[in-house]
């Protein structure tokens, strides 16, 4: 290429941004990200609600698996990364670090990631139209997941990821119980809306009352709070979701200082980088899931009175783990570690990260980073591993972010 003819195309280059960047804000005039994200799903959320409709609740009670400890009522899941080993068949698993083992025990983990899925899509249907079908539908599926005696889930995750041959349960387990986030956050919007009765409601603080408590005090859950890596910070994610639902100020404020002493300068490096994900046999799929559950944490624990996006400590900020990433998001090709050994080609997606950072900072190029990617992933693996499926619930009357 000519001189003159690199110059036009740098030229032309910036022209397009800068047209882009017009029309976008043109666009944006008078509108926020928040009423950006309702018209970009919208439509897609109503068709997939539709087809919930026809959904019938589904709990753990369903599925038995013989290798479990526990009862009918007991969530059971098996560690991903564990096979039998080839030199002793029978005796206990070995671990294959990034390699899901097919033959795993993985219903109740399925059914509690689609009840997730359905309680969210519903009332992020809901919230789009006011048709209370739709918030009734999703009110059966928590009734039944955490009311029914006969069909709930005991409030625990006692006999989550067990290993054959050495383990019943594990702390790691723990991280199973993210896709109960959708749901809680759903109930606190449906009763925000008047849609739930005191009765109903009371019952549901309950269950998550008990699940907290369990969560605070079983050494299983002591051990996964100070996992060093994402199991960490889904950790502190979930139980300020649920201390929060549950108005406990006092296990707010624990998860409030254990983000800020320990999560953000524990995990993560002065470039924005997480260094123990990227140690990983799947360092982008781990960056990125840490990613969200970093920013998740600083959605759930900020309000009008204290901000955690804005937080430097030593050097080390949230604005800095979102930089270090979007541009391997924008361009993946460009990602400087070694591809994932699984699901490479399934990311990204519509991580919430870059919703609530384009929120946060005012970020147009966040924004975009959320849009354009998929919304809606099909790979049980990517679903797996997206806290927040139904963004639109976590927007419902948001406080400000103090500073």
């Amino acid at each position: 290429m000519s001189p003159f003819n690199k110059l036009l195309s740098i030229h032309l280059r910036s022209y397009v941004i800068l047209i882009h960047t017009l029309f976008f804000s043109l666009f944006l005039k008078g509108q926020s990200y928040s009423e950006l994200a309702t018209l970009e799903l919208d439509s897609h959320i109503l068709e997939i609600a539709d087809s919930f409709l026809e959904e019938y609740p589904i709990t753990i009670t369903s599925y038995v698996c013989s290798r479990s400890s526990g009862g009918k009522n007991d969530f059971y899941s098996e560690g991903d990364y564990w096979w039998p080993d080839p030199e002793n068949p029978e005796g206990p698993y070995i671990r294959k670090d990034g390699f899901t083992n097919p033959e795993n025990f993985t219903a109740h983990r399925e059914v509690l990631m689609k009840m997730g899925e359905m309680v969210g899509t519903l009332t992020s249907a809901y919230l789009i139209t006011k048709d209370r079908t739709y918030s009734d539908a999703a009110l059966e599926h928590c009734k039944a997941w955490f009311l029914n005696e006969s069909t709930r889930m005991n409030p625990h995750f006692l006999y989550a990821q067990a290993i054959k041959g050495r383990h019943t349960g594990r702390g790691i387990g723990i991280i199973d119980g993210i896709h109960i986030m959708d749901a809680v956050q759903s109930l606190w919007v449906l009763e925000n809306e008047g849609l739930i009765s005191e009765n109903l409601m009371t019952g549901f603080r309950a269950w998550f009352s008990e699940l907290l408590e369990w969560l605070m005090i079983h050494e299983y859950s002591k051990d996964e709070m100070v996992h060093p890596n994402n199991h960490g910070t889904c950790w502190n994610m979930q139980v300020a979701t649920y201390a929060k639902f549950c108005n406990n100020s006092k296990v707010m404020e624990f998860c409030k200082a254990n983000f800020i002493n320990t999560l953000m300068p524990g995990q993560m490096a002065k470039d924005g980088s997480f260094p123990l994900e990227l140690e990983r046999t799947k360092p982008y799929g781990y960056s990125l899931f840490n990613l969200d559950a970093m920013t998740i944490n600083a959605w759930v624990l900020s309000d009008s009175f204290q901000c955690f996006w804005h937080y430097d400590i030593n050097g080390r900020s949230l604005l800095k783990a979102v930089e270090f990433m979007a541009p391997f998001v924008a361009k993946k090709n460009d990602w400087p570690h070694e591809p994932d050994v699984m699901y490479w080609n399934e990311w990204p997606v519509a991580h919430p990260t870059f919703l609530f950072s384009a929120i946060i900072y005012n970020r147009l190029d966040f924004y975009e980073l959320w849009a354009n990617n998929r919304h809606f992933p099909k790979t049980f693996e990517v679903k797996r591993n997206m806290a927040i499926k139904s963004p639109l619930i976590w927007l419902y009357k948001k406080e400000n972010c103090g500073n």
